[in-house]
């Protein structure tokens, strides 16, 4: 969808629909004479009458179909006192499917209306522009029919000259635009069947994105993973035909790097601790962290952000047979521990922690983010809006808890509590990688904490939400593509780095 910025000259604006938002108390058509000027058809128009302003409501007002805005699309945002970020954006991507349903191309959205809303112009016009990119994002990738036609561009438009020549509101859509692309690029890797996404074909498209836009790559095949000392890694992809990558993506940037590590299990059965088949296809999303942490890279290499950051991409399958690890195994891990595997379907902390070892061995990284659908724990402690955040730092915390509140994607800080550490403990190895199911999610965070040592880490569980049961506006049933945005907003955050 094209992003145009228009202003002044308000004969000269045409569109199938001007959009505008209403909550309660507000004029329907305003008093500064802008939308009677646009569709002077408007306040005679009989539908007005019934139009609302409960939230999510849309009621479509037909001008003349020769008019130069032919339609106005009315986006109920309910009591003034409740309007949010993710509410604006989801009334809008409401309002972006129907105008697919109805074959609309042109949209118009006059922003001077975006004045009786709370956030500012700048906000919101970042805010639009993701939530309509992801509201015209169609799942059916490997249909034969094509899906609903989209629109084919949002202008947004001021009649005013001005702030409007300001080039941060023109930042404002690009940012949005970069934001969006991040997301829907970890929607479609998460949304990929698991045959046409293995570690290698991963690793070919991790490739060419970074190729595209400057990111150096490099991939480690089983043989190089083996060298490395990554047998917690191998563990994970022994029962596949399909072996194991690390693929490790840099942008160059001052100073010790920001390290990103995603799980990348690009099929998970449980391995011989077998998942029920109930819903085992969705396991093919079981790489969402690390598609989140490929689509954060390239936003970062696109934005050129004046950071060092490195994203670590752990893949496997984790699969059953003749070969694959048992449980009661014992594995060394990358930092020469000894790791008793009791659960077969615990796979991703031990991907996870031969990646943080490897940032550790090959680096000095100033914090370590990783990023994964860890524990069905999180899920049942936090439900499908709020991933869980685990950390050792107050300054990531506090970092990355904004980056949730300023794009949406929200984070709860779970304890990394000591007294459950000695629940890891094993007989025969080093560390056992599960504990007890009490405090799963906890337990798993203090196994990938032992791994980072003093280095500032932090760890966020998005199990739960980066799958959509039923569809929204803004996303439709399967990967929501979460944490691509959330990693984004916290390296856009650059004050925050002089604290860590």
């Amino acid at each position: 969808m094209d992003i145009v910025f228009q202003d002044g000259a308000m004969e000269t604006w045409t569109a199938d629909v001007l959009i505008t938002f209403l909550s309660d108390g507000c004029d329907i058509v305003p008093a500064n004479g802008l939308l009677d000027n646009l569709c002077p058809w408007l306040p005679i128009a009989p539908a007005l009458r019934d139009v609302r302003t409960k939230k999510n409501a849309l009621h479509m007002v037909h001008g003349h179909p020769d008019g130069r805005i032919k339609r106005v699309l009315f986006v109920g945002l309910g009591k003034k006192e409740d309007i949010s970020l993710p509410a604006i954006a989801e009334g809008l991507a409401q309002a972006i499917r129907s105008c697919r349903s109805l074959a609309l191309r042109t949209i118009l959205i006059p922003i001077e209306l975006f004045d009786t809303l709370p956030f500012g112009r700048t906000r919101l016009i970042e805010e639009c522009v993701v939530a309509a990119e992801c509201a015209a994002y169609d799942s059916g990738l490997y249909k034969k029919e094509p899906g609903e036609i989209k629109p084919e561009s949002l202008t947004f438009a001021a009649a005013h000259n001005d702030d409007f020549s300001k080039d941060t509101l023109h930042a404002a859509g690009k940012r949005g635009q970069v934001s969006a692309k991040a997301a829907l690029l970890a929607r479609t890797l998460a949304n990929t069947p698991a045959n046409f996404l293995s570690p290698t074909l991963f690793a070919e498209r991790a490739v060419a994105h970074a190729k595209k836009l400057g990111l150096s790559v490099t991939v480690l095949d089983e043989d190089e993973i083996k060298r490395e000392g990554m047998h917690a890694l191998l563990a994970v992809g022994k029962g596949s035909t399909n072996p194991p990558r690390l693929i490790v993506l840099e942008h160059a940037g001052p100073g010790d790097p920001i390290v990103l590590i995603g799980k990348g299990i690009c099929f998970d059965s449980g391995g011989i601790s077998l998942k029920p088949a109930a819903k085992m296809h969705e396991m093919k999303s079981d790489m969402s962290g690390a598609a989140a942490v490929l689509a954060c890279m390239e936003a970062v290499a696109e934005e050129k952000l004046p950071l060092h950051v490195i994203g670590i991409l752990a893949c496997a399958e984790n699969m059953p047979d003749g070969g694959a690890v048992k449980p009661g195994d014992v594995v060394y891990a990358l930092n020469g521990d000894s790791v008793e595997i009791v659960n077969t379907d615990a796979e991703g902390r031990l991907v996870l922690c031969d990646a943080i070892s490897y940032a550790k061995k090959h680096g000095s990284p100033r914090a370590i983010v990783d990023i994964a659908t860890l524990t069905g724990a999180c899920a049942v402690a936090l439900g499908s809006e709020i991933a869980g955040l685990f950390t050792n730092s107050e300054s990531l915390a506090t970092a990355l808890l904004s980056a949730g509140e300023t794009c949406g994607e929200h984070l709860w800080r779970m304890p990394l509590w000591p007294g459950y550490r000695k629940q890891l403990k094993s007989e025969i190895a080093d560390i056992c990688h599960t504990g007890p199911r009490l405090g799963g999610a906890i337990n798993a965070a203090l196994f990938l904490e032992h791994f980072a040592g003093e280095t500032p880490f932090a760890h966020i569980d998005m199990a739960g939400v980066d799958w959509a049961e039923k569809s929204s506006g803004l996303c439709p049933k399967g990967a929501k593509g979460f944490g691509a945005r959330v990693l984004l907003e916290f390296l856009r955050g650059g004050a925050v780095w002089r604290s860590i």
